[in-house]
């Protein structure tokens, strides 16, 4: 990596929703920014755990017995096989770091594709 980046200047060329963003590469892993609102859909990811950071605003993960709500300089990591659900009641800001080419639905099928900011 040449030159550092700003995580808060890649989550301003856009303003799509759930709709991750590649920002670096780190071995065979994608970091990147998204930005979410509202609830997304109930999914697991079979073979990798599912890694949030939350840069601005709360997030809640809720799991079928129990919600997880994390704030900015907080993460979680939802273990492998796993469902959940990601809920902001605002806009969030978060870092996601997962194996690339990982569905963000836990189903190709499904998935957004995946962009570069």
């Amino acid at each position: 990596m040449r030159d550092k980046i700003s995580l808060t200047d890649k989550l301003a060329t856009f303003n799509e929703y759930w709709s991750p963003r590649t920002v670096a590469q780190l071995n065979d892993y994608d970091v990147m920014v998204v930005k979410v609102k509202d609830e997304f859909v109930w999914h697991k990811h079979d073979d990798t755990d599912d890694f949030f950071l939350v840069l601005k605003g709360v997030l809640d993960i809720q799991l079928r017995d129990r919600t997880i709500t994390i704030g900015p300089g907080e993460m979680y990591i939802v273990p492998k096989g796993v469902e959940h659900r990601p809920v902001a009641r605002e806009e969030v800001h978060l870092l996601l770091i997962e194996p690339t080419g990982t569905p963000n639905t836990g189903d190709a099928k499904t998935a957004a594709p995946r962009k570069t900011a």
